[in-house]
């Protein structure tokens, strides 16, 4: 979901298990207008929360991510225009509401839902903790390290590099295509939320960063969970490095606090980091000082 400055308003301050980036299509945008192929088959679908991925061909489709009920069925309505063949997966790639709450618009359409193994539980819990655990459906076809389908000319491969945003994400790669659908592991410009009760580690997801760059060429198209404006919700290798970049300056700033015998409270009173003033909290939680404040634990907690 790509953010303008005005959109921050707008933007709910609902738990993640509902959504903090509840932004609506805008005034007067129809549906079609939410649609964007990328390449060779493989587009987005951008209305409320996470970025929506869709692989749709001659021999089947494929989602990635579900948003919530009433952008899901908008989505699945679109996906109905444009192809009359089943659902062969629905993928999630972590188990954020605002990625997954749509999953029960998708249940009846989809063969299978699929995420890491983790993804369940988190969801559980997260649905406990919120409230609406009636209101949730969960991947049934889970995997610990990699996940693929065949369709038709394209293979998609999901992948869990380890602990990053959350315990249980995954990147997922359209491989003809050449599009790589990240989820929240790139929050575009925006500070990231990172989920440390969830076993988010900042360390983690610069390893994983490394890795997905060192995966993937100078050509691949990467998909974003949550981007800024006029950067998106799609990008480059040197988008993936800017992020790397801004996990490293906020663990050397907060392990230089450490050493300096600053409190995590002392951290709050940073207010942007060098190289990364453009930076901006997608809602007034989700911002550097919470982003500190998890470097510390990470740091200073076993």
């Amino acid at each position: 979901m790509s953010l303008r400055r005005r959109d921050f308003l707008r933007i709910s301050g609902l738990g993640l298990a509902a959504s903090p980036f509840a932004v609506r299509l805008s005034p007067g945008q129809r549906e079609g207008e939410a649609f964007r192929e990328l390449r060779r088959n493989v587009g987005i679908f951008s209305a409320r929360g996470g970025t929506i991925g869709w692989l749709i061909n001659a021999d089947g489709v494929v989602v990635v991510d579900s948003q919530f009920p009433d952008t899901a069925r908008l989505c699945l309505d679109g996906i109905r225009s444009r192809s009359d063949r089943p659902i062969d997966a629905l993928i999630n790639t972590h188990h954020h509401g605002d990625h997954t709450m749509g999953n029960g618009v998708f249940q009846g359409a989809a063969r299978s839902i699929v995420a890491h193994a983790r993804v369940p539980e988190l969801q559980r819990r997260a649905a406990s903790q919120s409230g609406d655990p009636d209101q949730q459906v969960y991947a049934e076809t889970t995997f610990d390290e990699s996940w693929d389908l065949r369709v038709g000319d394209e293979t998609v491969r999901a992948k869990h590099y380890g602990p990053a945003h959350t315990g249980g994400d995954a990147a997922i790669h359209f491989e003809r295509a050449n599009v790589v659908h990240m989820g929240d592991l790139v929050f575009n410009r925006l500070y990231p939320f990172i989920d440390r009760p969830s076993g988010a580690s900042i360390r983690g997801w610069i390893r994983l960063l490394e890795s997905v760059l060192g995966e993937h060429s100078n050509d691949t198209l990467f998909i974003f969970g949550h981007g800024l404006e006029p950067h998106g919700v799609t990008g480059s290798k040197a988008d993936l490095e800017l992020q790397r970049d801004f996990f490293t300056v906020l663990l050397e700033t907060t392990e230089k606090a450490v050493r300096d015998g600053r409190s995590k409270e002392d951290l709050s009173g940073i207010e942007s980091l060098p190289g990364f003033e453009g930076h901006v909290a997608p809602v007034d939680w989700i911002n550097l000082s919470a982003a500190l404040g998890v470097a510390y634990d990470e740091l200073t907690v076993e």
